[in-house]
């Protein structure tokens, strides 16, 4: 009886360890199209015009994401119509994922944003979106429609885009410059920064390169995740700046033409309101 009773248990510890031992199921990727992803940005823009999340096609388990925290999907700003001055889109048919920057200057309320939209099989699986607004970095949405209205962000000639693979080391080499300065930047000319609302070219000067203003001293940007559109020449990179759970949730976005440098953009959202950002002028200009 004893020696019945040991082999079931020793059955039951094999089953069990062979159970635990088995690889956990593989998700399988998204799949999407650039048509797909259009439709989906496009969808997200007639949503937040209207304040209507129900224009987005929503995967029955989609997450909704604000400032790198979830939130509750008739909590986050795309439950309020915003009057849109101005908007890009930006499309990763490799992974499946949209950006959305989104400069809103009247209606009371000024914001720009930036939104990511995750796609696969045409439903959209996740909003993350960055909103800033008066108190974050550098913030003045008259001046960052002001001057992203007048640059060109149409997509570079065939001949002078770049592998997806290039944009991504592009930004990185231009984000490890924040923790080492000595990394090689593709700088361009003319290449201009617009920050929060500052801007680094007023003037339009010929020669401008977005390397000036690029402050001293260690700062380690973490958690990078790219959407990258090599059609468009365009990277976008979520991070966050220095802690990588209560660091400054950011959006850069650069883009390039003959694999260098001519427009930067950035986003910073100030997560402590007791300590106050600088901001700009409607000029682009930092207020001291």
């Amino acid at each position: 009886m004893m020696t019945r009773t040991f082999a079931a248990l020793c059955l039951l510890v094999c089953v069990a360890a062979t159970v635990r031992a088995q690889p956990p199921v593989a998700q399988a990727p998204p799949m999407c199209t650039r048509p797909e992803l259009q439709a989906a940005a496009d969808s997200y823009i007639a949503a937040q015009k209207a304040g209507d999340v129900a224009k987005i096609a929503l995967a029955e388990t989609a997450i909704f994401r604000e400032n790198m925290a979830d939130v509750a999907k008739g909590d986050g700003l795309w439950n309020k119509a915003l009057p849109i001055a101005l908007s890009r889109s930006f499309l990763d048919a490799t992974r499946c994922r949209t950006f959305t920057e989104v400069i809103v200057t009247e209606g009371g309320h000024p914001y720009v944003l930036g939104t990511r939209l995750y796609v696969d099989r045409g439903k959209v699986t996740r909003i993350d979106s960055l909103v800033t607004d008066k108190g974050d970095w550098l913030f003045n949405a008259n001046a960052y429609l002001k001057y992203s209205r007048a640059e060109d962000w149409r997509a570079p000639e065939p001949e002078a885009r770049v592998p997806a693979q290039e944009l991504i080391n592009a930004a990185n080499s231009y984000l490890d410059l924040f923790s080492d300065k000595f990394v090689k930047v593709p700088w361009g000319k003319p290449c201009a920064r617009l920050e929060g609302g500052a801007y680094t070219n007023r003037t339009r000067d010929p020669n401008a390169s977005c390397e000036v203003g690029i402050p001293g001293g260690v700062l380690y940007i973490v958690n990078r995740d790219y959407v990258v559109d090599a059609e468009m020449g365009v990277i976008n990179v979520f991070s966050r700046f220095g802690n990588s759970s209560t660091g400054m949730p950011d959006s850069h976005t650069f883009r390039l033409v003959n694999g260098k440098l001519t427009n930067v953009h950035t986003l910073s959202v100030n997560l402590n309101p007791n300590t106050p950002s600088p901001q700009a002028d409607d000029n682009g200009v930092i207020l001291r």
